[in-house]
């Protein structure tokens, strides 16, 4: 137990930070805070409640429409769009707000075309909130989908065909019965792409809009007011633990309203095949999403790209490889610390899982292992940028006390403290997939082995280890695909002169380099269809 009391201290610092913060108010915190509710946090507010309300509708309603078609008509092209509509869960919304902000701003390729056709004529600019919502929308729509998708084809089908059977249109079917069965499914992946949206720090601040995530780094950086951060991030962690209630009160209704069928009658359910405009409908639904979501972009970052080879060939030695050599550092660093934090978030996850294993625990240690387990798995859910705050707040308060201590800047100054944050944040990406690797293996193995008398390491090597091997592997790939898309956690705490492809990407971008940043943002989207091909493998074979 001194392992998981560990972990425990490890994951809570962060969280704990902010939290303590609250603790030290006096005159001058007051009158910050005090300052903000006048000044800033109206604005932070206001943004981020429009944000999540429109955001909340658009992955709903575009979600549920396509898990609808897919699920219970049958037409040309169903198998594929059922995976393609996953392939935008591959593409970070900033990299996708870069592709669409040369292609849509008024010097871009679109407008520059229409006013030869039309002059004088202006598009609305994409640098803003319906822009960000737009944005999020078709990058997160992929949560609601598969969730919905879930539970369509799996739970109440039974209840399909006996209303069909009634002689209840398609159409009542539909909104009486298969909407309401998904509605759990909906509400949960809502909730997902809700965290997502108010976590990301990327879109928030090329298009320049007032964010809590935004606000954060300005405190911090901008303002240099570790108190102003901390009562920011404070505050997006209360929305953040709120959104977390509601997912999981989806996820219990979900479980609830668990019906399973017969798979034949699920065959003849979603059966009803569409010919003509209905066909062309179905299309549309299912395709516009992975074009404005996926296609398009990518299409967009390999035109930026090529025109940036064709602008340095002018200068083809020099130039060309001192850009290459940049890319394979950056590239090296987003690698070197995915694999790092990978292995690491692995080996908690092997040990968290192995005690759960463990009968006949005392009350208390049962009780310790079960909030690890929920801290562990709150903070993925937690943004990066409230992680980040909460290990520099633990930091700052210990130089101020000992200034001739050297902790800060081992963790600040060396890869410790971005590593650190990585582990925090995605150690339940690890902790769900051991888990289920675990769950295949009957218990009783682990008492025969004891009964040879082996000791829980050797159990550990020879027995579960062969057996766990694919969920290692996914857990690691999981895990190395989300520090490589990281990017608020990384801009924080990342030590000088290290910057990876997230970082140089939005730093290139924000310098309207387009061209120059298209290339680590393709490999961001590269790198991001593992899980997607993962995931998608997963559903074939179950299909």
């Amino acid at each position: 137990m001194p392992l998981i009391a560990l972990i425990a201290l490890l994951i809570a610092v962060p969280i704990l930070g902010i939290v303590v913060a609250w603790l030290q108010l006096d005159a001058a915190a007051l009158d910050l805070l005090s300052q903000q509710m006048q000044t800033v946090l109206p604005a932070y507010l206001g943004t981020s409640a429009w944000l999540a309300l429109a955001v909340t509708i658009g992955v709903v309603v575009v979600g549920a429409a396509t898990a609808v078609t897919v699920s219970l008509f049958e037409f040309r092209g169903r198998r594929f769009f059922q995976w393609a509509l996953l392939l935008p869960m591959a593409m970070p919304a900033y990299v996708s707000a870069y592709a669409y902000t040369d292609f849509l701003q008024y010097s871009g390729l679109l407008q520059s075309s229409l006013r030869q056709l039309i002059p004088g004529l202006r598009l609305p600019e994409i640098r803003s909130l319906p822009g960000a919502i737009f944005l999020f929308i078709f990058t997160l729509y992929p949560y609601t989908y598969l969730l919905a998708r879930n539970a369509l084809n799996e739970r109440g089908v039974h209840l399909m065909e006996a209303a069909r059977l009634l002689g209840t249109p398609l159409a009542a079917r539909i909104r009486r019965v298969a909407l309401p069965l998904a509605r759990p499914a909906l509400m949960a992946g809502a909730a997902l792409a809700l965290m997502e949206t108010l976590a990301d720090y990327g879109v928030g601040a090329y298009f320049g809009l007032s964010t809590f995530t935004t606000g954060i780094y300005k405190a911090w950086l901008v303002m240099d007011s570790h108190m102003a951060a901390a009562q920011l991030a404070s505050v997006l962690l209360a929305i953040v633990a709120l959104l977390l209630w509601v997912e999981r009160k989806g996820q219990q209704r979900l479980r609830f309203s668990s019906v399973r069928g017969q798979r034949s009658d699920a065959q003849e359910t979603r059966l009803t095949a569409l010919r003509g405009g209905q066909r062309l409908l179905a299309w549309l639904i299912c395709g516009l999403p992975i074009v404005l979501g996926f296609i398009l972009p990518v299409l967009i970052l390999l035109r930026l790209m090529w025109s940036e080879f064709l602008h340095q060939s002018d200068d083809p030695y020099l130039n060309q490889g001192v850009d290459l050599l940049r890319y394979a550092g950056w590239a090296w660093n987003s690698f070197r610390f995915g694999a790092i934090a990978a292995i690491l978030a692995v080996a908690v996850a092997l040990a968290l899982s192995y005690v759960q294993r463990t009968r006949h625990l005392p009350p208390v240690k049962l009780w310790i292992l079960r909030l690890v387990t929920r801290m562990a798995a709150m903070g993925y859910a937690v943004p990066g940028s409230v992680i980040a705050v909460g290990i520099l707040l633990p930091l700052a308060w210990l130089q101020a006390i000992a200034p001739q201590n050297q902790v800060g800047i081992l963790v600040t100054a060396t890869s410790l403290g971005i590593l650190y944050a990585y582990l925090v944040r995605f150690s339940a990406v690890a902790v769900q997939s051991i888990e289920a690797g675990y769950a295949r293996i009957p218990a009783t193995l682990d008492e025969a082995a004891r009964t040879l008398g082996s000791s829980g390491w050797r159990i550990a090597r020879i027995l579960h280890a062969p057996l766990l091997w694919r969920s290692m592997a996914t857990a690691f790939l999981m895990v190395f695909v989300d520090v490589v898309k990281e990017l608020p956690a990384t801009l924080l705490l990342r030590p000088f002169n290290t910057d990876t492809l997230a970082v140089i990407a939005h730093n290139l971008a924000r310098d309207e380099r387009l061209g120059e940043a298209a290339l680590p943002a393709l490999t961001i989207v590269a790198v991001g269809l593992i899980p997607v091909l993962l995931v998608t493998k997963a559903l074939i074979r179950r299909e």
